[in-house]
């Protein structure tokens, strides 16, 4: 199954992994904000979330980061871009 189709189905949670004022500023509609530098202290926090979880950012960049630690961790995750990436696969279901 594709990024897309996780997004469209509504399969998982998408977690924006950019800083609280990024997030405030615009987000994907049903996302939850925990910003990469506070992704290892609120590990216990994003293992009781719906999995997969579709890490998203600006660009990629740093939900590649997020991506890669925690599926170290053991949880299912995906990069799946930049929020307005997201926001668009999300609307293409609507």
């Amino acid at each position: 199954m594709t990024i897309q189709e996780r997004i469209q189905s509504n399969i998982g949670t998408i977690v924006d992994v950019r800083t609280v004022s990024e997030f405030t500023a615009e987000h994907v509609e049903g996302s939850i904000n925990i910003p990469l530098n506070q992704i290892e202290a609120r590990l216990d926090e994003l293992k009781a979330l719906k999995q997969p979880l579709l890490l998203c950012c600006l660009s990629g960049g740093r939900s590649g980061q997020a991506q890669n630690y925690l599926s170290q961790q053991g949880l299912e995750c995906y990069n799946a871009g930049g929020w307005a990436d997201v926001e668009f696969m999300k609307q293409k279901n609507d």
